[in-house]
C-alpha cells in the first residue's frame, strides 16, 4: 500500500461493489460534499444520494451512490449503500422515464400522493442521468 492511500469498500446489498485502493474518495453526506483523505478524522455519516469520486493511484472512476452510511476510519472508508451503480449499469431511458414519472406525480394537487417518495424518485433520476451522460 502506498503511503498516501487508504482501503475503500462499498457494499450494496446484492454484492461488494468496489473494494481497493484509493488516493481520495468524494460523496455527498446529510452534512454536505466531503472529500476523504488517509488519515482522515474517525467518523460515521449518513450517506445521501449523489455522485461519488473515486480517485486511486492513476484513474477517477465515478458512481451513483443511492441512501447509505459511511464509517470512516484513518486507514478504511466503508460505505453502506442501498444502491451503487456504475455509469455503464445506468438505463438513460428508463431513468429519463422516472424523472418524468416522478414529476408528474409531484405536480398533481390530489391527496394521498407521497410527497417525499416522489422528490426522493425525481433525485435517483437526475443523479443517474447526469452520471449516466458522462458516459456516452
Amino acid at each position: 500500500m502506498a503511503d498516501n492511500t487508504f482501503v475503500l469498500q462499498i457494499i450494496s446489498p446484492d454484492r461488494v461493489f468496489y473494494e481497493g485502493e484509493v488516493k481520495m474518495v468524494e460523496m455527498v453526506t446529510s452534512e454536505g460534499e466531503i472529500g476523504i483523505l488517509k488519515g482522515h478524522i474517525p467518523m460515521t455519516n449518513i450517506l445521501k444520494s449523489g455522485i461519488i469520486n473515486i480517485i486511486e493511484e492513476d484513474v477517477e472512476k465515478q458512481a451513483a451512490l443511492h441512501e447509505g452510511f459511511v464509517e470512516i476510519l484513518q486507514e478504511k472508508v466503508t460505505v453502506l449503500a442501498e444502491i451503487a451503480e456504475w455509469p455503464d449499469e445506468i438505463n438513460i431511458n428508463r431513468a429519463n422515464e422516472a424523472k418524468i414519472r416522478a414529476e408528474r406525480r409531484l405536480g398533481q394537487k390530489e391527496s394521498g400522493i407521497d410527497i417525499l417518495r416522489a422528490e426522493t424518485a425525481l433525485k435517483k433520476a437526475l443523479i443517474r442521468i447526469e452520471l449516466g451522460n458522462k458516459e456516452h
